[in-house]
């Protein structure tokens, strides 16, 4: 994403991609324009949300008309860098590590997954998917020649921190953490958490403790 675009606040940079997967879905159909109301339907943000989002990037529609697929869709493309593949590793081929390796983000033309890293010697050399899983060993050589710049961890909680040190020092610039374990990095790396069982219980007290909406 490019320095201007880092300006806008951090709630709307984490929605622009939902927008952008719904536009792709738009210009699929034949679809040409769209008013804020349908995209707020279709994402389930509300419109004035939508329309203050698209409000930090300037007149991107026009009053009585909506927005134009084409254009927004050439925008969020360019503002998202959608024409640069961004290299990814995943480090951890347990089930979890071998799902992403088969999805590897099939539906995201600008994400892939490069090389997976693990310490089984049955699972080192092999190939899961499209992807050679290498030894844990050859880590920080492997990223840095291949210029990677993300990585997926989905390894054992007593292991991350090792791991992400190591990562530091192989010119990697973001993490997308699986584990429970809350990682110290260096502020040139950005580290996005994702517990699975966090969220669970988030969503079984909300459900437990809040009405849906039908019940208000």
């Amino acid at each position: 994403m490019s320095n201007e675009t880092m300006k806008i606040p951090q709630a709307t940079a984490k929605r622009l991609p939902l927008y952008y997967r719904f536009l792709l879905n738009l210009h699929s159909s034949g679809k040409q324009r769209v008013s804020s109301a349908e995209l707020s339907e279709a994402v389930k943000v509300d419109s004035a949300t939508i329309r203050r989002d698209f409000s930090y990037f300037g007149a991107l529609g026009k009053k009585g008309y909506g927005y134009n697929v084409n254009y927004l869709l050439t925008f969020f493309r360019k503002t998202l860098d959608q024409d640069e593949t961004t290299k990814v590793a995943l480090i951890g081929v347990g089930n979890l590590g071998t799902a992403f390796l088969h999805y590897n983000f099939s539906k995201n033309n600008n994400t892939k997954i490069e090389v997976a890293f693990d310490v089984d010697e049955e699972k080192i050399g092999t190939q899961i998917g499209d992807v050679r899983v290498c030894s844990m060993d050859d880590l920080e050589k492997v990223i840095i020649e291949q210029e990677i710049q993300v990585a997926i961890l989905t390894i054992p909680s007593a292991v991350a921190q090792t791991i992400t040190d190591r990562l530091a020092k192989s010119n990697i610039k973001g993490i997308l953490n699986f584990t429970p374990a809350r990682l110290n990095v260096p502020s040139s790396i950005r580290i996005h958490h994702i517990d699975l069982a966090v969220e669970l219980q988030s969503l079984i007290y909300f459900l437990k403790h809040y009405p849906s909406p039908e019940e208000e």
